[in-house]
């Protein structure tokens, strides 16, 4: 870009992105994010082991956050760059603001990957009281609920093509002039470039990483949680709910470098949304197989998995456990159940009749298990914007249950914890109006010196309680393996 075009471009959007685009055949997201992070008082990393072309063709690094908007103890803040700090009531409404304070070229002017530039972070479980009228039954406990930021380094790596794109986002400053903040631009631009081919990755100092799994401790008794899955049953043949989720918390004392766990959990682990949010003082670590939404084109998309069966030794025990799956009666009618249930969210945001499922439960395999999933798009009805399209199927089904705010209901009734990142979403929003989260299962919330993971398991009307407990330890299983393996790294 030459300065002529930047002044173009700068008559109609607020944010201009420099662009430089690179071969990447020998640099991995891994070395370049252990090399950046240094850079940043957050980052992220946002990888793809597993998945189709569309999930996993890109990686994503972010660095230097330059606004910020966060949600603690119900109170939701915006931060800029130059110290200046914002209070709003209510996160989305605050989340829909920015959108439309900034304004971003349009994808056919820059013929860039799916997110160049907009707000990525975390969104907790929580924050559905935002959404819904649900009583707060916790007391503040200071813990980040959410947090989204936009970073003023996007890097791009395209797995298919083997190159890299920087993208160097500007905020315009009108105290600037445009001359200057184009030189300045460019100049950062390359400054970049240089930082990521510097030949110290090796010499890095790796910081240790000590967890004692030993030490790992329930915020709930075998004996409550089982007491929770009979109450539960009693509000399903009551005819309050068809499912309701039910979770426990297990915490685990650590000490040093929490991007250990995250190497562990790729290598253990393998998803389509692997994840690592270093927010000061939260960090998000996760595996995650779940879309909780997507949009693209105006188009949303759903895909609800449930049914689930450990993978075989082979190819033909794969087949013969595949089979026992799409014949299980129970799997399928919870599954059922959650594809209406995507129907009724997309709905809401949708042109009228446009809502169909495209795939009808198809079997999805990834490193260690199967599942029945289905596919729910629709039309994004004129004048609904991606921020409601995340608020109407928020939270997921699969780990709320349904019908969906009775569910929650009885969930805030049972628990012992707010759920905090547990169930909620991590992803990000472009400004070209593309969105892609996932659900934030299968993940780990460090934060003073303490690891965090829930896990857990859909109630139905013939759950065996003992049964439902022993799931959720098996789902936390995984996570704890990669803590292990963190140990030794």
């Amino acid at each position: 870009m030459n300065i002529e075009q930047f002044q173009i471009l700068a008559k109609s959007f607020n944010i201009i992105p420099f662009v430089k685009t690179i071969l990447a055949d020998m640099l991995t997201p891994v070395s370049v994010y252990t090399r950046l992070r240094k850079e940043s008082v957050s980052s992220f990393l946002f990888e793809s082991v597993e998945g189709n072309e569309k999930i996993g063709r890109y990686s994503f690094i972010g660095i230097q956050p330059q606004v910020t908007i966060q949600c603690k103890n119900g109170e939701t803040e915006i931060s800029f760059g130059n110290g200046k700090r914002e209070v709003r009531e209510n996160f989305f409404d605050a989340l829909e603001e920015l959108f439309r304070t900034f304004s971003f070229p349009k994808d056919e002017q820059l013929h860039l990957p799916r997110f160049k530039g907009g707000f990525v972070g975390f969104i907790g479980y929580d924050t559905i009281r935002f959404i819904e009228s649900l009583p707060k039954r916790f007391e503040n406990d200071n813990s980040v609920d959410a947090c989204l930021s936009l970073f003023t380094f996007i890097l791009a790596f395209d797995h298919v093509t083997q190159q890299l794109h920087i993208i160097h986002n500007i905020v315009l400053d009108d105290t600037l002039s445009l001359p200057h903040q184009f030189s300045e631009g460019t100049k950062a631009l390359m400054e970049m470039e240089g930082k990521i081919f510097l030949n110290d990755f090796f010499n890095i100092k790796k910081k240790k990483f000590s967890a004692n799994v030993e030490e790992m401790i329930s915020n709930i008794s075998k004996k409550e949680f089982e007491e929770n899955v009979v109450r539960a049953k009693e509000y399903i043949s009551a005819g309050d709910v068809f499912q309701v989720v039910l979770s426990q918390r297990f915490e685990i004392p650590y000490e040093g470098n929490t991007f250990q766990i995250y190497r562990a959990l790729r290598v253990v682990n393998p998803s389509p949304y692997l994840y690592f949010l270093d927010f000061g003082e939260t960090t998000i670590i996760g595996s995650s197989p779940e879309i909780l939404a997507r949009t693209e084109n105006n188009v949303a998309e759903v895909y609800p998995i449930a049914g689930t069966r450990t993978r075989g030794k082979n190819d033909e025990d794969d087949k013969r456990i595949e089979e026992e799956l799409r014949a299980d009666e129970k799997e399928n009618a919870e599954h059922i159940m959650l594809v209406d249930l995507g129907r009724n969210d997309l709905g809401k945001v949708c042109e009228k009749n446009s809502v169909n499922v495209e795939r009808m439960k198809f079997i999805v395999r990834y490193s260690h298990v199967m599942h029945i999933a289905s596919k729910v798009v629709g039309i994004i009805a004129n004048r609904k914007s991606t921020v409601e399209v995340f608020k109407a199927t928020f939270p997921a089904g699969t780990v709320s249950g349904a019908p969906k705010v009775r569910a929650m209901e009885i969930i805030d009734e049972l628990e012992k914890s707010k759920r905090g990142m547990y169930a909620g979403a991590v992803g990000y929003f472009d400004f070209s109006g593309a969105m892609d989260t996932c659900i934030a299962i299968r993940t780990i919330f460090a934060s003073k010196n303490k690891l965090c993971i829930q896990a857990g398991a859909g109630i139905v009307a013939d759950s065996i309680p003992e049964k439902e407990f022993f799931e959720t330890v098996n789902k936390a299983k995984a996570l704890v393996k990669a803590i292990e393996l963190a140990n030794e790294l």
